[in-house]
């Protein structure tokens, strides 16, 4: 006899709560070889788009794993290798026909520019080899269905793609859990102000800020939610053998229209991730990492996370987070990012550039 299974859960997924006996469903969409074989992957081509899950009822999708690679490695000709920018990640809640989840796909599991690199948050990792192996542990609610959708935009490139999409099935969902949400942006380049006339250190650390216009966007939306982390990514344009710091500016986040300076101003793009000193050098934790952290003297890519799992920042009608693109917003630099929230209901409002506005620079 199948118990009923009606809550999320009053309990959390720590080793102390491993011992509490439960009764959901798990259940698993994943691209298994139905002929019995061993070819576990679906193949996907340029302009194709394929449904991974489409999913009924309630339940919470709880893990997701993911690994794509070419099918024609060797063949320069057809070779589309920033294919992790125009592959195309799209979310559905609850019959909504606009997606809560719109990232191209390498940005989506925490590292940009369409590269990977192992690294280990805990929501998100990267995991040998070389990082190709993707790994979500956002917990995604839903109350009537769900689909993840896959989209190739790719002109040439043929790619084998493999999946596990692991969920909780319920029968019902109780109110009070958000939706997941995770939206991309960019801007290339950022509207800094011209070097003419200025020295090396006028340019990165003097002038004033005082409305917080200009500043880069990582999230703007509406509604009742909470704020639970980005990835950042910055490649730095500007060529000189001075010293070339790109992250003076401080972050900004703006909650239910408030006025500058918000309740939340921080004091510059290396301290909003956690870390200190203009860093050089690779690092993962659970919350806050620099999985690229560029060239010598700050140059070519660079690629930072901060999620806020143990500090999300509510917002009862609207939110806005910005950073600074160097101090004052001088700096013009190649910046993206990806966004992660819940919210209330599903968003209608997420939109993606188009295929030639996302593909990577080197600097």
């Amino acid at each position: 006899m199948t118990m009923a299974v009606s809550r999320y859960g009053d309990f959390g997924s720590s080793l102390r709560d491993l011992p509490r006996l439960r009764t959901q469903r798990r259940r698993r969409e994943s691209s298994w070889d139905r002929s019995g074989g061993n070819e576990d992957r679906i193949t996907i081509r340029p302009g194709q788009t394929i449904t991974l899950a489409d999913l009924e009822g309630a339940g919470s999708v709880n893990h997701i794993w993911m690994t794509v690679a070419p099918r024609d490695p060797d063949t320069p000709e057809t070779a589309d290798r920033d294919f992790l920018r125009k592959l195309v990640l799209r979310v559905y809640w609850d019959g909504s026909p606009k997606p809560s989840v719109l990232v191209p796909l390498g940005d989506f599991f925490g590292v940009g520019h369409a590269r990977t690199v192992n690294f280990a948050s805990l929501p998100l990792q990267m995991s040998p080899e070389d990082g190709k192996a993707f790994n979500s542990f956002f917990h995604m609610p839903f109350a009537d269905g769900a689909r993840f959708e896959l989209t190739s935009e790719c002109e040439q490139e043929v790619l084998w793609f493999y999946y596990y999409i692991d969920y909780e099935e319920f029968d019902e969902l109780e109110d009070g859990l958000g939706r997941f949400h995770a939206s991309w942006n960019r801007q290339c380049p950022t509207d800094g102000v011209a070097e003419d006339g200025q020295g090396n250190s006028e340019l990165l650390f003097e002038g004033t800020n005082l409305t917080g216009a200009g500043n880069y966007t990582i999230l703007q939306t509406t509604g009742r939610g909470h704020y639970v982390g980005c990835v950042l990514n910055v490649t730095n344009l500007r060529h000189t053998a001075m010293w070339n710091w790109y992250g003076e500016g401080d972050d900004m986040i703006f909650v239910d229209g408030e006025a500058w300076p918000p309740t939340l101003h921080g004091t510059g793009t290396e301290d909003y991730f956690n870390t200190a000193w203009c860093p050089t050098q690779a690092y993962a934790a659970p919350y806050h990492g620099l999985t690229l952290p560029g060239g010598e003297n700050w140059s070519g890519q660079v690629s930072t996370y901060r999620f806020h799992v143990e500090d999300p920042v509510p917002f009862s009608r609207s939110i806005k987070v910005t950073i600074e693109h160097g101090h004052a917003n001088k700096r013009s630099d190649d910046l993206s990012s990806t966004a992660y929230w819940y919210q209330e209901t599903p968003a209608d409002h997420l939109v993606l550039p188009p295929v030639e506005a996302r593909l990577p620079r080197l600097g």
